[in-house]
């Protein structure tokens, strides 16, 4: 019988051969430097539509929180970089980005076993894209910090280098190691004791302990009062906490039980063992505010121990224009898949919900031993070391989801990359400091309606 004829394949490249490629569609040289384009969008125009979903009272906090510094307004204004990014080029080497990894989105909370383990904490606007945007978010938001805190420039250069360097470095390790080996890498406590630096460690201790305090216990003294009937109620403290109306009461227990159905089988079992005591509507973070979210004060069934949970409205990531539409069209199930998937231990609480106004929502715990370093009291040395510990967790989350071997390729055993990031990051920095005077001048001139006090 005559063998059909068969039409030779094309070798399928590796992933290192694929990296190397990367390399010629954008030389590691042309992630440094940034330049507005001709065409640049108007950065208050960018907040003003975002502000048209959002609740008119509380965008003049948002405003508020970012007109007090340059770092504040980084913090607020990932959509305004998601629009500069996407006007370049990028690599193709595709991850699931945080989508606003700055250096406050990091930090402490308890693991499943309750461990305390450090990674990013705010995936509002994840979504898959180029894995630099992470790392440029990041090594921009040094620079920035950096100048806040009162360094030279030539220090601020050496915080983003240090943060890249550190990225490159976790990505070429983890490129050697087994998938599982790979999924199961974590920053504990005593990692990030090591990495920080001996000058830092007594710092860093006061933060861990600080942060192992930090539960739902200590919460209900800090965030609740007696009730008419004795029990714990939220202290209302306008307009940063304040009571919800009416008919969002009614909603709750609709929303209550979508999201029990998101949550695992036995991760219900556990929440069942709970009753819903008081709601609340709570302002938090910067870029965040005036988006609805609330926090609801729960009361174990058995010796009445309290669980306060937070229920945080999530709208389309600041990436979707500019990549690939979401595989997930509830919004709350996108951002914690993306948690999911980025973290090595998540909240057990994790999960999404529709509200009845058709708004999406997730829903995860408001606190369970969170802890974060106060980067505003960062001097030059510190923030090296943490910048670098940032860029250390941000490769480990990233070589979860996307092929690490040809991202350590493309990044190679050179500091190339770490001096483009952080030439990317001076220049950006300066960047912010034009924003941040407009954003000024559009509150000035009543553009924009700014609170007076948050």
């Amino acid at each position: 019988m005559p063998i059909p004829d068969v039409e030779p394949t094309e070798p399928q490249p590796t992933a290192a051969e694929a990296g190397r490629a990367a390399r010629k569609v954008v030389p590691r040289s042309g992630l440094a430097g940034w330049e507005p384009a001709p065409d640049r969008a108007d950065p208050i125009e960018i907040l003003e539509r975002q502000a048209a979903t959002r609740v008119p009272e509380l965008v003049r906090i948002r405003y508020a929180r970012m007109a007090a510094g340059q770092f504040p307004y980084y913090r607020g204004a990932p959509a305004i970089m998601a629009a500069d990014l996407a006007q370049g080029p990028n690599t193709g080497l595709t991850v699931q980005l945080c989508g606003d990894a700055h250096l406050s989105n990091f930090g402490l909370f308890a693991s499943p076993e309750r461990a305390l383990v450090f990674d990013l904490n705010d995936f509002d606007e994840t979504l898959p894209g180029p894995f630099e945007w992470d790392v440029k978010r990041l090594a921009a938001s040094v620079v920035v910090a950096a100048r806040a805190n009162g360094c030279s420039d030539t220090d601020a250069a050496a915080g983003a280098r240090a943060a890249a360097r550190a990225y490159r470095e976790t990505m070429t390790r983890l490129a050697g190691i087994g998938e599982t080996d790979v999924w199961y890498e974590k920053v504990d406590a005593e990692k990030v004791a090591a990495l920080v630096g001996r000058d830092a460690r007594k710092a860093t201790a006061k933060v861990l302990d600080k942060a192992r305090s930090r539960t739902s216990m200590q919460a209900l003294e800090k965030l609740t009062e007696p009730g008419p009937d004795g029990a714990p109620c939220i202290r209302h403290d306008p307009p940063l906490i304040m009571p919800i109306s009416t008919i969002e009461a009614a909603a709750v227990d609709s929303v209550l039980s979508d999201y029990r159905a998101s949550l695992p089988e036995e991760r219900r079992v556990l929440l069942d063992r709970y009753r819903l005591r008081d709601t609340a509507m709570k302002v938090v973070g910067v870029g965040s505010v005036g988006t609805r979210c609330f926090i609801a004060l729960f009361i174990g069934r058995t010796t009445g121990d309290p669980l306060f949970l937070q229920v945080k409205q999530a709208e389309d990531s600041v990436l979707t224009p500019h990549t690939r539409s979401s595989v997930f069209r509830h919004q709350g199930h996108r951002v914690v898949h993306g948690q999911r998937l980025t973290q090595t231990a998540g909240d057990i609480f994790l999960g999404w919900a529709t509200g009845p106004d058709g708004r999406h929502y997730y829903w995860r715990q408001l606190r369970d031993m969170k802890g974060s370093a106060t980067i505003e009291d960062m001097g030059a040395p510190q923030l090296q070391q943490y910048a670098a510990l940032c860029g250390h967790t941000l490769a480990r989350g990233h070589a979860r989801s996307g092929d690490r071997v040809a991202i350590a390729s493309y990044l190679g055993s050179g500091p190339g990359f770490d001096h483009a990031i952080a030439d990317f990051a001076l220049a950006y920095a300066d960047q912010t400091a034009i924003d941040h005077a407009a954003l000024l001048a559009a509150i000035g001139s009543g553009r924009l309606d700014a609170a007076e006090s948050v």
